[in-house]
């Protein structure tokens, strides 16, 4: 893999990560005349959860479901420059240009309306863009082995810089796929957000493994993956050094974890051929889940790791991969239950979906 770190036409950064040394050179300019990125994110507390929520109006103009000719995504044509400036690429990052969450936004006061119980802070992390191939035709599971390496890789570079940023508590790799997921942008691709605080799921994910280690001396996430393995009723599939699973309190109808068979805080702490064998092993997850009602299934596909400064030695890295798709042509909605009270009723049992994955031809 080559790293190859460069600038857009408004200051922000760029990298290109090409599966060998042989890939042509990437000295594009951007030629866009764009104005130098301004985002005004700012978090806020809510007081009677003590969760964060962001704000960030000026994404209200971002792009939205743009025709395939005008893809921002694609590689630059002449006449017709996009977010990457190359003819072609292998697999690019580069900041968002419309973030949640930015290095360079403005301080605000500390409350609203001088109320102290309303803490608010400025909205400092980074959004970045990870854009899988330049086709924009194709989906992460028509990537070839080697391809989703490098994807992989860019996925750790992208986490290790990430958490040395200041302020930074948090780092999510994920990628929506979907209209249903409410995906706007086609072209194949995920994101990076690095939080300013942690995420309320990790948060709690943390404490369960603290007190499960004071408790017991070894790492819950290790002992549900025994767990999982002694009864095998929820296993997918298995490697020499992953195992993918469905949960056995799955919230979605359709929901697999994978995870490596040892203790690994973040992406960036994988071995060469644990990288190797996930890239086998979640394109074969991928193909059974897109036959599993024999179409494209929407998803979320969401990397749970540490946070940079809490619960490294405690937290199991692993990508939780889920569709709200309960059958080939209904959606699950999150209605009163699940959006009122993050209480989820699942339609269907996880030892029925793991047996139908299965059962699918990957």
């Amino acid at each position: 893999m080559r790293r190859t770190a460069g600038k857009l036409a408004d200051g922000r950064e760029i990298i290109y990560f090409d599966d060998s040394a042989e890939a042509p050179p990437r000295v594009a300019v951007d030629s866009r005349d764009l104005p130098e990125s301004q985002p005004l994110s700012e978090v806020r507390l809510d007081p009677l959860t003590r969760e964060w929520v962001a704000m960030a109006a000026h994404r209200q103009t971002r792009t939205y479901k743009p025709p395939a000719d005008l893809c921002p995504l694609c590689p630059s044509t002449p006449g017709r420059p996009t977010e990457i400036p190359e003819a072609d690429y292998d697999v690019v990052v580069f900041e968002n240009r419309f973030p949640s969450l930015a290095q360079n936004v403005p301080d605000v006061p500390s409350t609203v309306d001088g109320e102290e119980l309303f803490a608010r802070a400025p909205g400092r992390g980074r959004c970045e863009v990870v854009c899988f191939t330049s086709d924009h035709n194709k989906s992460f599971g028509e990537l070839s082995v080697s391809r989703v390496r490098t994807v992989v890789d860019a996925w750790a570079d992208r986490v290790a810089f990430l958490s040395t940023l200041p302020g930074v508590e948090q780092v999510f790799p994920f990628e929506n796929r979907g209209e249903e997921i409410g995906v706007t942008l086609s072209h194949p691709h995920g994101q990076i957000y690095a939080y300013p605080f942690v995420t309320p799921r990790t948060e709690r994910m943390v404490e369960a493994a603290l007190e499960y280690y004071a408790a017991h001396g070894r790492p819950l996430f290790g002992d549900v993956l025994e767990a999982e393995l002694r009864a095998g009723a929820r296993v997918v599939e298995e490697s020499a050094h992953w195992v993918a699973f469905v949960p056995a309190a799955a919230r979605w109808p359709v929901e697999v974890v994978l995870a490596p068979r040892r203790q690994i805080a973040d992406l960036a702490g994988l071995s060469s051929v644990e990288r190797d064998d996930f890239a086998s092993l979640y394109l074969n997850v991928l193909h059974r889940l897109d036959a599993l009602y024999d179409r494209p299934l929407p998803y979320i596909a969401a990397w749970h790791q540490a946070p940079v400064n809490v619960g490294r030695d405690e937290m199991w890295l692993h990508l939780q991969v889920f569709s709200v798709l309960r059958t080939k042509d209904k959606l699950k909605y999150l209605a009163g239950s699940e959006s009122g009270e993050a209480v989820w009723i699942n339609d269907v049992t996880p030892e029925q979906i793991a047996e139908r994955l299965r059962g699918t031809h990957n």
